[in-house]
């Protein structure tokens, strides 16, 4: 099979694609043949070598969408389900950017059914760390939220989210993008001028740090999305960060939030996965509203 991998850090160009040899599922894993596979900002941190790994061939990859084409005899899967799954993993010699992928049996959840592939693979990464992310805040219906980067991928399906669990959700993105937050349901926007102490608590999907945090009231909670770069609690205010992780329970629930039409899945452009390094560079422009999906 081929798959996009880095063996020696650096920029877009970094990227290769190889042929390699094809896994096979352990009695509780799966063998997905890929149908699609998102690129997310941590693939750009593995391939500049931020994760660390050097001397070692690492692939490259978290999210995917596809059928299942082999199954270990202990799970319930079957081979031609149609699958979403997260495989998270900084340094693995592969990930999902390949033509097929193996992963925990218990990772996995039957795919949307009303949306395809490619918008599919843009479900699991960022709408686990969206979820797992609003349980460690713990709000209640009718707390106030405050959500930055909030037209990003993450941010926008926290917005969505909390705003289905009847939270009072106030955005804070760049004024081109007021109209996006509004329609993922946040009730207020901010480009940047909302009062200290304005929130219950505040998910910081921009990594901002203290100014987010100066945002929420005392006793509040602050979550970020950088495991560690959490700022130090203050005011009494809780701080943490989430650290994804993969569970299929969850993402077949956020599957099915996305056929009741409560999640909205955003594409911005497709790759062949033999233009994976295209798609980096891409990535690495900015300014993309959507995920860049790979298509073997």
């Amino acid at each position: 099979m081929r798959a996009a991998v880095v063996n020696t850090f650096g920029g877009p160009e970094a990227v290769e694609v190889v042929e390699t040899e094809r896994s096979e599922p352990g009695p509780s894993q799966v063998r997905i043949k890929v149908a699609a596979a998102a690129l997310n900002p941590v693939d750009a941190g593995v391939r500049a070598g931020f994760f660390g790994g050097a001397g070692k061939r690492i692939g490259l990859g978290w999210d995917v969408a596809g059928t299942v084409d082999a199954a270990g005899f202990a799970t319930a899967w079957s081979v031609g389900d149609q699958v979403v799954a997260l495989d998270p993993g900084i340094v693995r010699p592969l990930g999902t950017h390949a033509e097929y992928v193996v992963v925990e049996a218990d990772a996995a959840a039957t795919a949307p059914a009303t949306v395809d592939a490619v918008h599919a693979a843009t479900l699991p990464l960022n709408g686990l760390t969206a979820v797992q992310a609003l349980d460690l805040l713990e709000l209640t219906e009718g707390q106030s939220l405050l959500v930055t980067g909030a037209a990003g991928a993450v941010g926008g399906f926290a917005v969505q989210l909390a705003a289905h669990r009847g939270m009072s959700v106030t955005a804070l993105a760049r004024e081109t993008d007021a109209e996006l937050v509004r329609s993922l349901g946040a009730a207020h926007f901010t480009s940047g001028d909302a009062e200290a102490g304005s929130f219950d608590a505040v998910l910081d999907a921009a990594v901002l740090g203290e100014p987010a945090l100066e945002r929420v009231r005392d006793g509040g909670g602050y979550v970020g999305v950088r495991p560690g770069g959490e700022p130090a609690p203050a005011r009494g205010v809780r701080t943490t960060a989430v650290a994804v992780t993969a569970d299929g329970t969850r993402l077949a629930e956020l599957a099915r939030l996305v056929d009741e039409g409560v999640l909205t899945l955003r594409v911005a452009e497709t790759f062949p996965l033999d233009a994976a390094a295209k798609a980096h560079a891409r990535l690495a422009e900015g300014g993309v509203r959507g995920r860049l999906v790979l298509v073997p």
